[in-house]
């Protein structure tokens, strides 16, 4: 049996190394290319592959809402997440969003080959170091609007600003940056933003 996969990364030269390493092994063929994640799904539904290699940070939308899509969409098609970002944090995002695997980028070819054979398998596969990472690093302890205000946050942009683009009260956004400051242990919004994300839990 030949397992179709679609590969999504921004980087292109990265995406094409992933490909030919991939065209390598007998039993896999890479059906299609995108470098945003959301032209995912209508490359899925044109292609119909087997296994998703997504990457986390992309433009358009990132890996894990892709991942989230695709469970609801084309449950068939199983996820597994291919990044740089090796943050504990984004583990148990994707681990939630129903991906199938979580490898890093520096992965040896016949690893990345192995997990995606595993993948499509139904079976689950996780960077062992990430995975220790994770377990001792507990879980995101940020509430969804907290997570909101921060991703906010990054931008720079001042509390109205937030406030009118998360349809909340400017009071409402100050209580829940306040309440993500205290969790983060920081002085600041964009000190808090900036933990969060190094994190994974943003």
């Amino acid at each position: 049996m030949t397992i179709k996969v679609l590969l999504a990364d921004d980087q292109a030269l990265v995406r094409g190394a992933m490909a030919a390493l991939l065209d390598l092994e007998p039993d896999i063929v890479v059906v299609a290319e995108v470098g945003r994640g959301d032209e995912v799904l209508s490359e899925v539904r044109r292609t119909e592959p087997d296994v998703c290699l997504l990457d986390i940070e992309m433009p358009g939308l990132d890996g894990l809402a892709v991942a989230e899509q695709l469970a609801e969409a084309s449950p068939q098609c199983r996820s597994l997440i291919v990044t740089t970002f090796s943050r504990p944090g984004y583990l148990r995002r994707a681990l939630d969003a129903g991906v199938g695997g979580f490898v890093v980028k520096d992965t040896p070819a016949k690893e990345l080959a192995e997990a995606v054979r595993r993948v499509h398998a139904g079976l689950r596969v996780i960077d062992p170091a990430l995975a220790t990472e994770s377990l001792t690093s507990g879980p995101n302890p940020l509430t969804e609007r907290e997570q909101q205000v921060l991703r906010e946050s990054l931008s720079g942009a001042p509390i109205a600003q937030i406030a009118s683009r998360v349809h909340l009260t400017p009071g409402t956004v100050r209580n829940h940056l306040s309440s993500a400051i205290g969790k983060t242990d920081t002085s600041n919004r964009a000190e808090a933003a900036r933990v969060a994300q190094d994190l994974g839990w943003i």
